[in-house]
């Protein structure tokens, strides 16, 4: 027998891709168990199997750093509590995160996709659920995003949870509206230039070599750092909450567009986001 839950969570994380670097995601999680029927005619409560796997994504790769610690060109070092990871880019360039260790999550992959970070859930997940559970069959699913989207990577280090991790992200729809329409265009630039995009905090910088952006901040959950090449990084005058994200660009194409009633809605993963007018 099997049970399945669709859109049973979301995950929104950053994760090292072997070629475009740091990108920011969200998936939505589907989850199928297969097993034998319980006394009571089920093969696991619904609640049960909602609870056990938002409970581990949360705790696990929610608002993380993956790394695929089998990928050429990482270093993963752990002390004290704190992980570092140093990561190659293809073109000699060098990104390091150093972050309390539950931040940062090593993944047995050479590559993280949707299928290897699917596996690497299973064979952690299923131990957690009824003996009645024989197997268990997880899928990662990206949103359909009709328009265009960007991926990105921040860290809020006011933020008094997870957000406060300097390098997670989202996989985020935009939508801009000159006088009252959408602007394709605009969006399709906006898109293009936050593409694969780390958004920094200027009061965050710190002295670093050219070519270079450093970030560093000492939050609750501990001390944060992370350096990576300048061309990926775009910095506001502000935290990078999805609010002020809205705002900046608000205010940025008003500037170039002073006489148009300006809205952009901003999104920060999947379904929730803010609105900004100018």
């Amino acid at each position: 027998m099997k049970l399945f839950v669709n859109n049973l969570t979301n995950v929104d994380f950053s994760y090292l891709h072997t070629e475009r670097g740091l990108m920011g995601e969200s998936w939505l999680l589907q989850l199928e168990l297969d097993g034998a029927l319980n006394e009571q005619g089920m093969v696991c409560d619904f609640g049960i199997v909602k609870r056990l796997a938002r409970d581990w994504m949360d705790d696990t790769i929610d608002h993380a750093l993956l790394v695929p610690a089998l990928a050429p060109g990482v270093t993963i070092t752990q002390s004290a509590g704190m992980t570092e990871v140093v990561w190659t880019y293809a073109d000699g360039q060098i990104l390091t995160c150093r972050s309390p260790s539950a931040a940062i999550v090593a993944v047995d992959a050479q590559e993280i996709t949707e299928a290897s970070l699917a596996a690497w859930c299973e064979a952690r997940l299923i131990s957690l659920f009824p003996s009645e559970v024989k197997g268990m069959s997880l899928h990662f699913v990206p949103e359909e995003i009709d328009g265009a989207f960007y991926h990105y990577s921040h860290g809020l280090h006011q933020h008094e949870g997870n957000c406060q991790r300097i390098a997670h992200g989202h996989r985020s729809r935009i939508e801009i509206l000159v006088n009252g329409e959408r602007d394709s265009e605009l969006e399709a630039l906006w898109a293009q230039r936050w593409k694969d995009i780390y958004i920094g905090t200027q009061s965050h910088r710190m002295e670093s070599p050219e070519g270079t952006n450093s970030y560093a901040y000492k939050a609750p959950q501990g001390d944060f750092s992370l350096s990576l090449p300048s061309a990926y990084c775009y910095d506001i005058d502000t935290e990078s909450t999805v609010e002020q994200i809205a705002r900046h660009l608000a205010a940025r194409i008003k500037q170039v567009r002073p006489l148009d009633t300006i809205e952009v809605r901003a999104y920060e993963g999947i379904g929730k986001g803010a609105i900004s007018r100018g």
